[in-house]
């Protein structure tokens, strides 16, 4: 079964779901429903949201796959969706980080256990 068309072919205004079938009793329901925000992700993106929710939502696993490319890419990508659906990207972040767990980065690096931008993706909370 194909996704529904979220687009109008002719004038490219936003379709609306007005009739839904079973077509196991052959039931028809009529209105006007919602298709819900996902609708307005391209398949690529939606495709992209299945990966990194398989990927329980780390970038590091994500790249591993190599089809979504870098790190900067991959987030890039997730803002682009985050975006389609009404958010903005990093309003809701607390920068906030644990004194215990700032000085333990902060030694790791020092010490040359890893390096800047993984401490940086620490610091963020996006690695563990």
């Amino acid at each position: 079964m194909r996704p529904a068309p979220t687009r109008c072919p002719i004038c490219q205004s936003e379709m609306e779901v007005v009739r839904l079938h079973c077509s196991s009793c052959d039931t028809s329901i009529e209105g006007q429903f919602a298709m819900g925000q996902f609708s307005n992700l391209s398949p690529d993106q939606v495709e992209f949201v299945i990966s990194f929710v398989r990927c329980e939502g780390k970038i590091n696993r994500m790249e591993q796959e190599e089809r979504w490319g870098s790190y900067p890419t991959i987030r890039n990508r997730l803002h682009e969706v985050i975006r389609k659906l009404g958010f903005e990207p990093g309003r809701d972040e607390s920068p906030d980080v644990d004194e215990g767990t700032r000085r333990d980065v902060i030694a790791e690096l020092e010490a040359g256990k890893i390096t800047a931008e993984q401490a940086m993706r620490m610091l963020r909370g996006e690695e563990e």
